[in-house]
């Protein structure tokens, strides 16, 4: 990422409004939002097979149990309107292929995968690419309920709706059953 061309755009962003470059409490602007945008969008620095490297320890076991990881806080950012997705909600579930990562590296994987400009639906995507790169396993579920400032505080102003969105890979895909006992333990 270029700090000094974020510097610049947030610079024309601040003038664009109206807003008075020189003004005491905006002059430091521009370089706090640069370090701001560098760090909720750290994601953007690493492919989905760099984030599984980085947080993909794993560790062999022989067991066919459901791993899921439920209550991931996250936030993101919308590609469209560079609005923020919020309140987000992320569980992950995931059927081992004779190993499993550890637990804190799916929160971790959940975050940096937000860390993005994107849409929810593609979070869960990455989300799932990444688990299964990690895991070695096809069968992979993410569940993400969040709400979108582009809908709560813009445009329609709905302020209670939530998106909920539903990633299945592998055995979550064709088999309710199985997506059912998931659901139901997230709830």
């Amino acid at each position: 990422m270029n700090k000094d061309l974020i510097e610049q755009g947030i610079k024309l962003l601040l003038q664009g409004i109206g807003e008075n470059l020189e003004r005491e409490g905006i002059i430091e602007t521009p370089k706090r939002a640069a370090k701001m945008y560098i760090e909720l969008l750290e994601g953007m620095n690493y492919t989905n097979k760099e984030i599984a490297e980085k947080f993909g320890k794993s560790f062999k076991v022989d067991t066919t149990q459901m791993v899921i990881v439920k209550d991931i806080e996250a936030f993101s950012m919308c590609e469209h309107h560079l609005a923020l997705m919020y309140d987000m909600n992320i569980a992950v579930g995931y059927i081992p292929n004779g190993k499993v990562i550890g637990l804190s590296k799916i929160p971790r994987i959940a975050e940096m995968c937000c860390k993005r400009l994107q849409l929810q639906e593609k979070i869960g995507e990455d989300i799932a690419e990444v688990i299964s790169i990690a895991t070695g396993s096809e069968d992979v579920i993410v569940h993400i309920t969040a709400k979108h400032s582009c809908v709560t505080a813009r445009g329609i102003k709905s302020r209670n709706s939530n998106t909920v969105t539903i990633t299945k890979k592998g055995i979550f895909k064709d088999n309710y059953d199985i997506t059912r006992e998931f659901i139901n333990n997230i709830q």
